[in-house]
């Protein structure tokens, strides 16, 4: 028996399905934080936290946005203390752009929260057979996320 191809039924039925899915578990996941943090906010916060200090131009290419849309998040961000700027070392023209103490606590109380979460879902929603598929998914998903 072949599989059928990238854009046949079962792909597409598939793809519908993973896409309803992840986006009902997203949107649970954000109205338990109730922090009213964006995911694209939220998105940006963790990549300073992996990437350090960055500048808009930088923050824009990873997060594979408009600089004019990072610079939306990141004011925002800024209002709410949650990041700050600092003149650029070697370019007068940019800025940094770094975590404040209040913004890297809220990466790690989103993480905590979220992971935790997230695993008491799959402990009383699915069996051991259910978690073991599910554990061997993930690395299919991520190869899906990744560029």
């Amino acid at each position: 028996m072949t599989e059928p191809h990238a854009g046949g039924p079962r792909a597409r039925d598939t793809a519908e399905e993973l896409q309803l899915a992840l986006g009902m578990l997203v949107r649970r996941l954000r109205a338990a934080a109730g922090d009213g943090v964006s995911l694209s906010q939220m998105s940006v916060l963790k990549r300073l936290e992996r990437l350090g200090p960055s500048t808009a131009s930088e923050l824009a290419r990873a997060e594979q946005i408009r600089p004019q849309s990072v610079i939306a998040t990141v004011n925002s961000l800024q209002a709410e203390g949650h990041v700050a700027r600092s003149p650029h070392p070697t370019d007068g023209r940019q800025q940094l752009i770094a975590l404040t103490d209040e913004g890297r606590a809220l990466v790690r109380r989103r993480r905590e929260e979220g992971h935790g979460r997230i695993a008491e879902l799959i402990t009383e929603r699915l069996g051991p057979a259910e978690q073991r598929l599910l554990a061997e998914a993930v690395p299919l998903l991520r190869r899906l996320a990744e560029n």
